[in-house]
């Protein structure tokens, strides 16, 4: 739940400050707001699917998610450390795909099964006894 409240309120900050972070960062304010409105997708859709999915996929998911942002704020601090001039584009660029990404693997990730149709509960593996239906008389073959 965290995370997605955090990509909602940079984007939210993202959006806000358009003009002014992305004369910090070396990128065009319309870069800036869609990157703002991508964050805002990505922590909404974290937000609603955060009860729907295991937190084994979700944990999966952000792993890789914060794995590329470190990625790219890596690369992009080297290309401006080196004197270029798309340090900050590749890194606001991935602000603008990355939350977009995640959303649809949060959406199109399969669902945990529900409680009563798990099959790996603790003892779900011995043989269970069938009982026939107390309307019903069963008769054996010798």
């Amino acid at each position: 739940m965290a995370d997605g409240a955090f990509k909602v309120a940079l984007g939210v900050a993202f959006l806000g400050g358009a003009a002014r972070l992305g004369e910090l960062l070396g990128v065009t304010p319309w870069l800036m707001a869609l990157s703002g409105v991508a964050l805002l997708i990505g922590g909404g859709v974290e937000i609603g699917y955060v009860r729907r999915r295991s937190t084994r996929t979700s944990t999966l998911l952000m792993a890789a998610y914060d794995g590329g942002w470190a990625v790219a704020a890596i690369v992009g601090l080297v290309v401006a450390w080196r004197g270029g001039d798309m340090g900050g584009e590749i890194w606001i660029g991935y602000q603008v795909v990355a939350p977009l990404a995640f959303a649809a693997l949060l959406i199109t990730t399969p669902s945990p099964p529900s409680k009563a149709s798990r099959t790996d509960d603790p003892g779900d593996d011995r043989p269970r006894k069938r009982t026939p239906p107390r309307d019903t008389v069963e008769t054996h073959d010798r």
